[in-house]
């Protein structure tokens, strides 16, 4: 079981990926694209990191906008793997 983070850890974590945005128990980012197939192709490339670590995200498709949700449910707000699935999912676009 993953440990619940205190506020400064978030922060710190924060920190490292200001594109994310913290809201109580979760964190969530919107991705733009061009088209819905790059949306989707997005969206197959964080199914691909959320089987490998096996903590899956909340996702929501709006054509081509992609929002995405983390929280660990099973511990009810925000552990380190959340802020590592984030990062991983931020190596999918360029920026």
């Amino acid at each position: 079981m993953a440990d619940l983070l205190n506020a400064q850890d978030i922060k710190s974590w924060l920190k490292k990926l200001p594109n994310w945005d913290h809201d109580k128990k979760h964190i969530e980012r919107a991705f733009e694209f061009d088209d819905f197939s790059q949306a989707i192709e997005f969206v197959n490339g964080v199914a691909e990191i959320a089987e490998e670590d096996d903590h899956h995200p909340e996702i929501d498709i709006r054509y081509s906008k992609v929002t995405l949700r983390l929280s660990t449910h099973s511990e009810g707000g925000l552990t380190d793997l959340d802020f590592e699935v984030a990062e991983k999912i931020d190596t999918l676009v360029d920026e």
